[in-house]
């Protein structure tokens, strides 16, 4: 059974919580763009956490049969992007999250009931 894009942003969120990810959202954008159906935006305090979520989240979706088509920010560590088609997970430091602030510029998101 082929998880819907909500189901797997559940699943990559649980695998952030698993690292202490700070913050965790689920937006579902299905309805605003074709980018993607859903983001997980999660803050971790430093470079080696975020580090650690990204990869338990790649690891997580990958075993659910989902690849990463793209990544970005590892080497930087300081707002990583993770790329599985209708899934895109964010993994900011505090300070980049406050200053892109993806809640708001994604306002119109609805918002999935998540808890870690």
């Amino acid at each position: 059974m082929e998880l819907t894009a909500t189901q797997l942003a559940i699943e990559a969120a649980t695998a952030a919580a698993d690292k202490k990810a700070k913050d965790i959202k689920i937006l579902d954008i299905e309805s605003l763009t074709p980018m993607a159906d859903c983001f997980v935006i999660c803050s971790a305090n430093s470079s080696t956490q975020i580090e650690a979520v990204a990869r338990a989240v790649e690891e997580k979706v990958e075993q659910l049969g989902v690849r990463c088509k793209a990544r970005e920010g590892l080497t930087e560590a300081r707002w990583v992007l993770l790329d599985f088609g209708d899934l895109v997970v964010h993994v900011f430091r505090p300070e980049e999250r406050d200053f892109y602030n993806l809640e708001r510029l994604w306002g119109d998101a609805v918002e999935v009931p998540f808890e870690a």
